[in-house]
């Protein structure tokens, strides 16, 4: 027999919770349980977000799943999964307007790190991505300009600087991903930073960072002291 959450002990209910304590002390389960509001007869809203993390393995890897491996889940139809999928936009939608809006601090990386993960841990292949930035360290666009296979990634600094000029950038910050793997850069990758880095200094636009994304973590160029100066 599934008991309903509208039956449970009111200070163990997501939503009462998130009320009353703050949505930081919920778990990505009963988070997701909010937003799918119903279960299915075999389960509650909380035990079948349990299940699909469990089944995905990761709460990223969950969102960027298609419908098609949520359907075999009973109780996730359309509707519930158009819900999980706006809450992923809405989430890279608030983070991309605070860079528009904010000064970018570079002393605490994770708003910066938040972002390329909404936009590269999604990605199957290698993808160089470029930030600029304007004098106030503010986002003025995020480009992916570099697509490539699943381990490697051919990229064109000539482009790059163009794009970065045409969008009258003070500043920017690359970064790709590692689709499998850990996120350590290869002797590739910093020899390629320091070239973009050199280029960049010819025509004052300053490279802050270089970040590589994946799903066992993150690594800054920055942070590691593996920017010229």
């Amino acid at each position: 027999m599934i008991i309903s959450i509208k039956n449970w002990p009111e200070n163990e209910r997501p939503r009462e919770r998130l009320l009353h304590f703050g949505a930081s002390h919920l778990s990505d389960a009963e988070l997701i349980a909010i937003f799918l509001r119903s279960g299915s007869q075999q389960h509650s809203a909380v035990e079948l977000a349990r299940l699909l993390i469990q089944h995905f393995g990761q709460l990223s890897v969950l969102l960027d799943a298609p419908y098609r491996e949520f359907s075999q889940f009973h109780g996730i139809g359309t509707s519930k999964y158009a819900q999980l999928m706006a809450v992923k936009e809405l989430g890279l939608r608030y983070v991309s307007t605070n860079l528009m809006q904010d000064k970018l601090e570079l002393n605490n990386s994770t708003q910066l790190i938040n972002y390329l993960k909404f936009e590269l841990l999604n990605e199957t292949q290698e993808v160089f991505a470029v930030l600029c930035l304007d004098s106030h360290l503010r986002k003025i666009h995020f480009k992916k300009l570099f697509f490539g296979s699943i381990n490697s990634c051919e990229i064109s600094i000539n482009t790059l600087l163009r794009y970065a000029i045409m969008q009258q950038a003070t500043s920017i910050i690359v970064a790709h991903n590692h689709p499998l793997g850990m996120p350590f850069p290869s002797n590739t990758d910093i020899q390629l930073t320091h070239q973009i880095q050199y280029v960049c200094q010819m025509v004052d636009i300053q490279l802050i960072d270089h970040c590589i994304i994946s799903l066992e973590g993150h690594f800054s160029f920055a942070e590691h002291s593996l920017l010229k100066k």
